[in-house]
């Protein structure tokens, strides 16, 4: 792989991960110089992989602000989208709406008991939530934790391995506030404050310290 490839494929790494970000920002990120980084934003954006926008700034001029395009999330890898589809569509004809519930219900169960082996039920919130992130990462989420200074912790995905299946059946991610709030304790409280089928760049959840009173 030339060093070309492997800092465009890196680039879009960044901008999954990170979402927008300016050609100076990508060049602190990539360790490159700026005009190396505008013309790797400018070459994936003839590949239709990126798209810029126009930020108005409190002072000086706007910045340009790069993302993905849709063409640039496909990039990751989405689990054989086209074959999930296609099981979602058989399970319905041969078994209906009654099926397709059983079958996500066992998904869940199984998820959470996954998830239950991976937490030690006596850390500390941010080492649950940072075990949780390891365990969903592991299932290409693409997850992270970060600490908050109020003393919540974020719960941060950056892509969704099934968002096919999740936007053919929303039902299969109906219930990961219940199952995320049963395997991190009901010292906690778990709310989703940004979500990809709802428009959002990706998936977050705010974990908030429930305090004693």
């Amino acid at each position: 792989m030339s060093a070309t490839v492997a800092t465009s494929q890196q680039m879009l790494l960044l901008l999954k991960m990170r979402g927008p970000q300016t050609a100076q920002q990508m060049a602190v990120l990539l360790d490159i110089t700026s005009m190396g980084a505008r013309r790797q934003l400018e070459a994936a954006l003839g590949k239709g992989l990126v798209a810029f926008e126009d930020v108005a700034d409190k002072v000086g001029r706007p910045s340009r602000r790069w993302s993905l395009t849709d063409a640039g999330h496909a990039r990751f890898p989405d689990r054989h989208a086209d074959l999930t589809l296609e099981l979602i569509r058989q399970v319905r004809q041969l078994f209906g709406d009654e099926g397709m519930d059983k079958l996500i219900a066992a998904r869940e169960a199984g998820s959470e008991a996954v998830y239950r082996a991976c937490i030690d039920d006596g850390a500390l919130l941010a080492e649950r939530v940072a075990s949780l992130a390891l365990a969903r990462d592991g299932e290409g989420y693409m997850a992270d934790s970060e600490a908050q200074p109020d003393g919540s912790v974020l719960l941060v995905e950056n892509h969704c391995p099934i968002c096919a299946a999740a936007t053919a059946c929303q039902k299969f991610c109906r219930s990961e506030l219940a199952i995320f709030q049963r395997v991190l304790g009901d010292d906690c409280m778990v709310e989703r404050s940004e979500y990809l089928l709802e428009g959002g760049r990706r998936c977050v959840y705010r974990i908030t310290p429930v305090r004693a009173t």
